[in-house]
C-alpha cells in the first residue's frame, strides 16, 4: 500500500474541495460554508487521455442526454472496455445502473445521534483505519468531515435495516460511494447494495460468505485443473480471496482508478461475479503461483498482494466468458461437494483432537490411582504433590547431568574409550 501516495501525489488535483447537493442535512464538521451532501473533487486519477477513453466518454455523455437511454445500454457502457471512464460520468450513470433516487430528500442524522448505536466504536476504528481511501493532500478538515460522513451512512443502513452486520470491510465499499456520489445518493446505493449483493455478507456468521468462496474452485476445477490440483494440494484454502469479495477490491487494490472500474463492472453484472473476477485474477497469475512452490504460506502470501500493473480489462472479460460458460447453478454440485469434503475432514480432526485428550486423560487416571495417598492434594497433604514432583524432577536433572555416578559426561565418555567399551 505504500506505493499508493507516492503514485497519486503527483497527479493532478482540482481545486475545489467540495460540492453541495440539493439534499442532505450540513455535516457536523464546521467549514467557512455549509455543506450539504459531500461529493470529493480531489481527483485520483489523472483527466481522461487515450483518443479511446475520449471516444467513450463522449458516448456515455451522449447517452446521458438521451431520454430513451435504458438499463440495458447502462449496463453495457458500465461493462465494456473502461467502464465509466470519469467520475463525473459515474456520478450520474451509477445510480441508475442500480434504479435508485438520486433526488429523494431524507433528513440525516448527525454522528452524536447515532453514537450510542452498539456498533458506533467499531466503525469509528475501521473509519479511521481506512484514511489511504481518502484522496491525497486533502485538507484536515475536509477529511474529518468525510470519515464523520462515512460513520454516519454506515450506522444509518445497519440501523434502517437492523437484521444486518456490519462487517469489517463495509467501510470500504462504502467510502467509494461516499467519495464519488456524496452522502445522500451514497445511503441509497448501500442500502440497495446490503439487502441484495452485500445480503449475505451481513448475515449474524460468515457461514454463506464462506460457502460462497468455494465457487472459485469449482471455477478452477472447471477453468484450469492442473491450477485447481496445485492449489488444492497445498491447501491453500479460500481466505485469501475474503477481502476482495466482501470489500469488492477495494481493500486489496492501490489504485483508486482500478476500484472504481471494477466498481462500474460489478453495478452491472450479478451478484456473485466478484468471484468470478477473483477465479479469473487467480488463472491470470498461474506462472507466478506455480513458481512458488507448492506451499501454502507463499501461495497465500502471493495472492494477497495484487499488483498494480494488472490488466484489469482482459481480467474482467474472462470473468464474463466464466460466467457464461459455468453459471452459478453449474457449480454448485462441485462447490456442495467441496464443502462436505471439507466438513468431514474437519470433524475427522476435531475427533482426533478428542481421542488425544481421552487417552492423555485416561493415563493421568492410571498414574494418579498408583499415587500414594499421602502425595495426593488434599486437607493435609496439599504440598504432598508439589513436594515429592519437585523431588523428582530434581532427581532427574541431576541423572541427565551427572550419569548417575556423580561424573560429568565427558569424564564417563573419556573412561568408555580408556576401557575399549
Amino acid at each position: 500500500m505504500e506505493n499508493f501516495d507516492s503514485e497519486i501525489s503527483s497527479l493532478d488535483e482540482e481545486t475545489t474541495y467540495l460540492v453541495n447537493s440539493s439534499s442532505g442535512k450540513p455535516s457536523e464538521c464546521s467549514f467557512e460554508e455549509d455543506i450539504q451532501d459531500t461529493r470529493s473533487e480531489l481527483r485520483f486519477e489523472r483527466s481522461t487521455e487515450t483518443p479511446a477513453e475520449k471516444e467513450k466518454w463522449n458516448q456515455i455523455k451522449a447517452a446521458i442526454g438521451n431520454d430513451n437511454t435504458t438499463l440495458k445500454t447502462w449496463k453495457n457502457l458500465a461493462i465494456s472496455k473502461f467502464g465509466l471512464v470519469a467520475d463525473d460520468l459515474r456520478y450520474t450513470v451509477w445510480p441508475l445502473l442500480l434504479e435508485v433516487d438520486p433526488s429523494k430528500n431524507e433528513i440525516i442524522p448527525s454522528l452524536e445521534e447515532l453514537s450510542s448505536h452498539p456498533e458506533y466504536q467499531q466503525v469509528v476504528l475501521d473509519v479511521n483505519r481506512s484514511l489511504k481511501r481518502f484522496p491525497p493532500g486533502i485538507p484536515y478538515g475536509q477529511r474529518v468531515a468525510l470519515q464523520d460522513q462515512l460513520t454516519v451512512l454506515i450506522l444509518r443502513v445497519i440501523i434502517k435495516y437492523p437484521h444486518l452486520r456490519y462487517y469489517q470491510g463495509y467501510h470500504d465499499v462504502a467510502i467509494t460511494f461516499l467519495l464519488v456520489v456524496g452522502e445522500a445518493v451514497a445511503f441509497r446505493i448501500m442500502e440497495k447494495l446490503s439487502t441484495e449483493n452485500l445480503r449475505e455478507c451481513m448475515e449474524p456468521t460468515m457461514e454463506k460468505t464462506d460457502y460462497r468462496l468455494n465457487y472459485i474452485y469449482a471455477l478452477l476445477y472447471n477453468i484450469d485443473k492442473d491450477l485447481h490440483n496445485f492449489m488444492d494440494s497445498a491447501s491453500v484454502g479460500t481466505m485469501f480471496a475474503l477481502p476482495w469479495y466482501l470489500t469488492w477490491f477495494g481493500h486489496s487494490l492501490n489504485q483508486y482508478k482500478d476500484v472504481v472500474r471494477l466498481y462500474d463492472y460489478f453495478l452491472a453484472t450479478p451478484p456473485l461475479m466478484p468471484l468470478y473476477v477473483a477465479t479469473a485474477l487467480v488463472v491470470w497469475r498461474r506462472n507466478e503461483i506455480f513458481a512458488e512452490g507448492c506451499d501454502m504460506a507463499s501461495i497465500h502470501c502471493l495472492l494477497s498482494q495484487i499488483p498494480d500493473n494488472l490488466d484489469f480489462e482482459s481480467i474482467l472479460m474472462n470473468a464474463m466468458k466464466h460466467y457464461e460458460d459455468y453459471p452459478p447453478e453449474k457449480l454448485e454440485k462441485l462447490v456442495k461437494k467441496r464443502v462436505d469434503r471439507e466438513t468431514a475432514e474437519r470433524k475427522k480432526n476435531e475427533q482426533r483432537v478428542r481421542n488425544n485428550l481421552r487417552r492423555n486423560t485416561s493415563l493421568w487416571l492410571r498414574i494418579n490411582n498408583r499415587i500414594p495417598a499421602w502425595l495426593v492434594f488434599g486437607r493435609r497433604g496439599g504440598l504432598g504433590l508439589v513436594f515429592a514432583t519437585a523431588t523428582v524432577l530434581i532427581g532427574y536433572l541431576y541423572y541427565m547431568k551427572y550419569g548417575g555416578d556423580g561424573r560429568l559426561p565427558f569424564l564417563r565418555l573419556k573412561d568408555s574409550r580408556n576401557s575399549g567399551d
